[in-house]
């Protein structure tokens, strides 16, 4: 999937491989994200492929850079891609469901403190949601004005974060609860 982020991106504007992560990271890192190393190694593999094209753009007092280009064949691609309906839920992994899961020996307190922290981690995920747009997309959307539909769709997905967040932390708070007042003690 991460090929079509790439793509995805690229369709916007052509970008080198540093901007492309930078670009992730402003935008979906919190439901689709990689590390520099992926992006590069699947940058070279969208360009052997022919999906992708670069050149080298040299750069004064700094080394040169590869910016790379979507390509028709890569427009193509993404526009399958996108035009494929996702027709199945798709299984999600949780390490705290499964740590919850058998947590019985681990005792009450480390069940509480557990959940406590996962609690402190999705309400300052929550305020990242509910904070001012990425300085990255408010740039993107200044210099291209044209995306002002595409920003239609980046509320939508932005929105669902911060609903997500909103059902995990009173998920939380009800589970805090449940095991303060029904787990017994550690022994």
């Amino acid at each position: 999937m991460l090929k079509f982020a790439i793509l995805g991106f690229l369709n916007y504007q052509s970008l080198s491989g540093y901007d492309l992560k930078r670009q992730l990271q402003a935008s979906t890192a919190h439901f689709w994200h990689a590390g520099l190393n992926q992006v590069y190694m699947t940058l070279k593999n969208l360009e052997s492929d022919g999906l992708v094209i670069s050149e080298l753009q040299e750069q004064e007092k700094r080394p040169d850079k590869r910016i790379y280009t979507i390509t028709e064949n890569g427009s193509a691609e993404l526009q399958t891609w996108l035009a494929e309906p996702v027709t199945q839920v798709e299984p999600g992994k949780s390490t705290l469901l499964l740590k919850l899961f058998f947590a019985r020996p681990a005792g009450k307190a480390a069940i509480l403190a557990q959940l406590q922290v996962q609690l402190a981690a999705h309400q300052r995920q929550a305020r990242e949601y509910t904070g001012t747009m990425p300085v990255e997309a408010r740039e993107m959307l200044a210099s291209q004005p044209e995306l002002g539909d595409d920003s239609i769709l980046w509320g939508i997905v932005r929105d669902f974060g911060a609903r997500y967040e909103a059902m995990m932390i009173a998920w939380l708070e009800e589970s805090l609860r449940t095991i303060e007042t029904h787990f017994p003690e550690d022994v």
